[in-house]
């Protein structure tokens, strides 16, 4: 039986940092502290797990998955809580949905006592660490974390052995329009691609510059290149007349440390910051606070 007294807690509270081990442990029957029963259930009865942050499987992977369960059968069980409205898949949702393409009706299954946040961090953890998700879908599995949990970024970043600065940089690609984030969750768009046009605030000139870059198979530089001639014409012009002023190398480096918009000019250097969190994380980059 579960102690009720360790539900509501981070699963880092209880477990360390071993989380992904415990899960593992947990769906071989061999930690009990969550419950653990296992049984079979009906697949039409398990609903997927709410806080999945993935939104794309590989079919390919799916039915490779799903032979392996047709010759050799299941061998971890899937781990599901239970609700008023039936059973809630933990975690296992590959497992579940490769049953599924073969039309079994049953599935092995082991029945935890897990809370909503505990559901959180669980479906982040599991494909987090294990370097499952897309960039965005991580962003956004971090924003729903902050949003429903009332964390801070710190507090998330502690949750799942991230840098701050890792948490908040991939928090402002979801300031990115919505055709982009897709681009970017695609692959067609690199993380170093959708740095600088978060730098820019009009969406459609943001979606005309990231369909440059595909068209044109331009390199993270040459898109950073292009987005500050647009941000800084005169500079750009500058450049191309005094090649002795040029800092775009110094100004490329800073940005790359610092992740925010930079400008050097008249022997001033510049940085930009969103708010009071930015400037924190920029300073944390710095070594100027802990």
């Amino acid at each position: 039986m579960a102690d009720d007294k360790r539900l509501g807690r981070g699963l880092g509270a209880i477990f360390g940092d071993d989380v992904s081990n415990v899960l593992e442990d947990i769906q071989q029957g061999s930690d009990d502290r969550f419950g653990g029963v296992k049984t079979n259930l009906k697949i039409k009865d398990i609903r997927v797990n709410p806080y999945q942050p993935r939104r794309h499987f590989d079919d390919d992977k799916i039915a490779e998955l799903a032979n392996s369960i047709r010759i050799h059968g299941l061998f971890t069980p899937i781990l599901v809580r239970e609700t008023s409205k039936g059973y809630e898949l933990v975690a296992g949702e590959r497992r579940l949905r490769a049953s599924k393409t073969l039309e079994l009706e049953e599935i092995a299954a082991i029945v935890v006592n897990f809370d909503d946040e505990q559901m959180m961090e669980i479906a982040l953890i599991e494909n987090v660490q294990r370097e499952d998700l897309s960039v965005i879908e991580e962003a956004m599995a971090y924003q729903t974390l902050i949003e429903k949990l009332d964390l801070t970024q710190d507090q998330v970043a502690k949750r799942v052995s991230k840098s701050r600065s890792h948490i908040t940089n991939l928090l402002r690609l979801l300031r990115l329009p919505d055709s982009v984030k897709k681009m970017v969750a695609e692959d067609k768009l690199s993380m170093g691609h959708a740095r600088p046009l978060i730098m820019l605030e009009d969406d459609k000139l943001i979606e005309e510059v990231a369909d440059e870059i595909i068209s044109k198979k331009l390199s993270a530089r040459e898109a950073e290149r292009i987005v500050k001639d647009i941000m800084n014409p005169s500079e750009a012009t500058d450049h191309k007349e005094n090649k002795e002023t040029d800092y775009s190398y110094a100004v490329s480096l800073f940005e790359d440390k610092l992740q925010t918009r930079i400008e050097i000019k008249n022997k001033k250097l510049s940085i930009h910051f969103n708010d009071d969190d930015d400037l924190n994380r920029i300073m944390e980059i710095l070594n100027m606070i802990e």
